[in-house]
């Protein structure tokens, strides 16, 4: 029987699974390198201590309604789009609230991770810690390895042949980059259209005496603010949408999107994305396409090769005097600390039953939290998964047999491995793997018996946004608070931006009702067709997440 925990990583996987093994009368000890928690989170001006953190200018792509704990609000007077020091702020009113950090052993680093001799049979790990120069070794139940995925920076220069033996410019990641300052008057190349490579190409605009955006990639750009000025996650994010993906042949739905991102303006006239492209990524950013358009930005294609100064690129063209050229090539995961035959069958996520599961192990006493790609916030999916192994691990949740489980794996693995630009691509629908998720924990709510037993909610439930509150309505770990925060989430959106009230007679809110009430039946519909038949697990539409 599972009592003892360890939980490796103080990040945000760290505190919610420390958070769900209390719950669940569970022993946990989180075991942190660092002085502090938060994770990539909690910003440092340095980073010569080989810690992966965010930029200072960094702001959430998910708003807070739709990235917070399930039962644990935001404060209603914090921003709908918040800055690292809000979201550590947060993470510290966490774990005050809960209790966590007691169970915290911070400046401790997880040396190994192994089998015990008697695994078959107990399933125990031996773990080996550091701390101030001093080994300890220790025995576990089980273990929950919470380091993510942002931990060694993917930099494939060998793909750039020239860079390091005739470039004489300086050439970085984007892990390295803090702010402006060092870039200013330079001319600058950045290689990669991710979120990162977009913020930082419109950051490095303002300063540098020209910024070059290199990608290989048909890119779509958000914006964060969608209709009516709500948060786009928001409004985009809602099980009648998802609904309607389900039911629609997904080449309407390709293009009823392409329509919607090009209302904004003409993706092929900026040479960012065709509509006939099969292959795409999604990025968030208001202003890049503003610095396109007034040139601080200029759009490349991929680079060819460095020569001692200049960049060449695959159409032929060449930009002269490049300064620097910085790499927003994404991350790789690692987990130097498991014992070589458990880390050699892990090459991505979908190595592990529902993402989290290593199948082959004789006991399901390991789980790796937060290495999840979603359509939303990893926030929310990483404390769900830590829900449901605490859940596993107590005894209240059962996995299928191992051959079960590997079946499973097989099913939904690539053929090949991808890097990690191409696994952007490759993101999971967030309300199909919460609800896969929570429907094996227990947790997923059911629209046909909210609309029986409280309309009201059932419509927020079904057309309004899949915030996390909704996991919080029934099954074990059930929240007395997630009704109302359900029905006042708008309000809470709204409470921020009330430092100057104006005179509106229009009565949105009671038209809004009016809709859902009209559009109970498809509610109805939605809720037994997806009762009946399997959703899909995953989704090319990859909205960026926090």
């Amino acid at each position: 029987m599972v009592r003892r925990v360890a939980v490796i990583g103080a990040g945000v996987g760290g505190l919610v699974s420390v958070k769900c093994c209390l719950d669940e009368g569970l022993e946990p000890i989180c075991f942190e390198s660092s002085e502090d928690i938060g994770g990539i989170w909690r910003y440092t001006d340095s980073t010569d201590d080989g810690r992966v953190s965010v930029y200072h200018s960094i702001i959430t792509n998910t708003s807070k309604e739709m990235s917070c704990f399930s039962d644990f609000p935001y404060p209603e007077d914090f921003p709908s789009y918040l800055p690292h020091s809000l979201v550590l702020e947060y993470f510290r009113m966490y774990a005050q609230h809960f209790d966590l950090l007691r169970h915290i052993r911070f400046q401790t680093t997880v040396l190994s991770v192994r089998k015990r001799p008697d695994f078959t049979s107990s399933g125990q790990w031996e773990v080996v810690t550091e701390t101030d120069g001093v080994h300890e070794s220790h025995v576990f139940d089980a273990v929950m390895v919470c380091t993510g995925h942002y931990q060694e920076p993917y930099l494939p220069l060998a793909s750039f042949p020239g860079t390091e033996s005739r470039f004489k410019g300086q050439h970085l990641h984007s892990r390295e980059y803090r702010d402006v300052q060092a870039f200013r008057g330079k001319r600058v190349l950045v290689v990669g259209i991710g979120n990162t490579g977009g913020d930082l190409s419109v950051e490095l605009s303002r300063v540098a005496a020209k910024v070059f955006l290199s990608t290989r990639s048909n890119t779509w750009v958000m914006s964060r603010v969608s209709d009516h000025g709500f948060p786009c996650d928001m409004v985009g994010t809602t099980r009648f949408n998802h609904f309607l993906d389900w039911l629609l042949p997904s080449a309407l739905t390709r293009r009823i999107r392409f329509r919607k991102f090009n209302s904004w303006f003409n993706h092929t006239n900026y040479g960012l994305a065709s509509s006939k492209s099969s292959k795409f990524k999604m990025i968030i950013n208001e202003e890049l396409p503003f610095c396109l358009l007034s040139g601080t930005v200029v759009l490349k294609p991929n680079v060819k090769e460095f020569t001692e100064n200049s960049a060449v690129f695959e159409d032929g063209t060449t930009e002269e005097n490049i300064d620097v050229v910085l790499f927003a090539t994404g991350y790789n995961f690692s987990f130097p600390f498991l014992e070589e035959s458990v880390r050699s069958v892990i090459d991505d996520n979908r190595s592990l039953y529902k993402c989290i599961f290593p199948p082959q192990l004789e006991k399901p006493t390991l789980a790796i939290i937060g290495l999840i790609q979603l359509t939303g916030s990893i926030m929310v999916g990483s404390e769900m998964q830590a829900r449901w192994v605490a859940g596993v691990f107590a005894g209240w949740n059962k996995l299928p047999p191992p051959s079960r489980m590997m079946a499973d794996v097989l099913k939904r693995k690539p053929p090949v491995k991808r890097n990690p630009a191409e696994r952007e691509n490759l993101k999971m629908s967030f309300i199909s793997y919460m609800d896969e998720i929570a429907s094996c924990a227990g947790v997923k709510p059911s629209v046909l018996r909210l609309l029986l037993t409280d309309p009201q909610l059932a419509l927020a439930v079904f057309f309004g946004p899949c915030s996390p509150y909704q996991f919080r309505l029934v099954g074990r770990g059930k929240w007395s608070g997630a009704r109302a925060a359900i029905l006042t989430q708008w309000q809470r959106t709204l409470k921020p931006l009330r430092t100057r009230v104006v005179d509106d007679n229009s009565n949105s809110l009671s038209g809004w009702r009016w809709m859902c009430l009209l559009a109970l039946p498809a509610a109805l519909t939605a809720g037994f067709l997806f009762t009946k038949y399997p959703q899909p697990s995953w989704s090319p539409w990859a909205r960026p997440q926090l």
